[in-house]
């Protein structure tokens, strides 16, 4: 029943995550595609709607151009709102929405929300603790299979488990900030006024969408470390 609980329930619902992973990935492209091919009846740029929005809540912020696509985001450090190419000079409705929503995370920044310094300290640790996580995971399991009850893989497993927590408290607090932002992006377009009410409703789908690969990030981050948890109760049982 041990061996049962610790690979057979948690490989399901692991397996179930990375199947809710995959569907966010492709809802959050074919979302965007459809709508990128809408144009704003404002026919202004992405980045146009970026400085209006910006200029509206007296934020000063560098508006800049990145490469890839939906590979935008807000720098908290350089005080930066990266566009994509897929979006930087686009007038469509999801361009628009993606861009309002970087917008929104540099609200937090100006307004020091809480929620987002806290992600940005979570971040700092989480990136150095992902640098060891796997070798340590790794060395940590084979101690466990080969030198079962020996203190040795006890001891690696624990330190994976305290890593493997960081990447998950990251995700916990990351789910709450970006609906966050994608709110203030929703509540700062309809003051602007630059879409109607149908072209909101496209780009609040645009924006869900996107939320669902937070949820799912989050969810396999939790099952994961569920596992690792079993694993290591189980260990000191035996």
């Amino acid at each position: 029943m041990n061996y049962y609980l610790i690979f057979i329930i948690p490989s399901v619902l692991l397996l179930l995550c990375m199947g809710f992973v995959i569907y966010s990935q492709i809802k959050v492209n074919t979302t965007f595609n459809k709508y990128s091919k809408v144009e704003a009846q404002c026919k202004m740029r992405a980045s146009e709607v970026v400085q209006k929005l910006l200029d509206k809540n007296n934020i000063s912020v560098t508006i800049s151009k990145t490469k890839g696509k939906l590979t935008d985001n807000y720098s908290p450090v350089n005080k930066e709102i990266k566009l994509s190419e897929s979006v930087y000079d686009s007038i469509s409705v999801a361009s628009i929405g993606v861009a309002a929503h970087e917008t929104g995370h540099a609200m937090q920044d100006a307004q020091k929300y809480f929620p987002m310094k806290m992600r940005t300290m979570a971040v700092k640790f989480s990136n150095f603790a992902s640098s060891l996580l796997l070798p340590l995971l790794m060395i940590g399991t084979m101690f466990w299979f080969l030198l079962a009850g020996t203190i040795f893989g006890l001891v690696f497993i624990v330190i994976a488990i305290s890593l493997f927590s960081l990447g998950a408290i990251v995700n916990l607090i990351t789910l709450p900030v970006e609906i966050n932002a994608s709110r203030r992006a929703m509540t700062e377009l309809k003051s602007l006024g630059v879409l109607d009410e149908n072209e909101q409703i496209m780009v609040k789908r645009v924006l869900n969408a996107a939320a669902l690969t937070y949820v799912a990030s989050l969810a396999v981050s939790l099952v994961t470390l569920l596992r690792l948890i079993l694993l290591f109760v189980i260990s000191k049982r035996d």
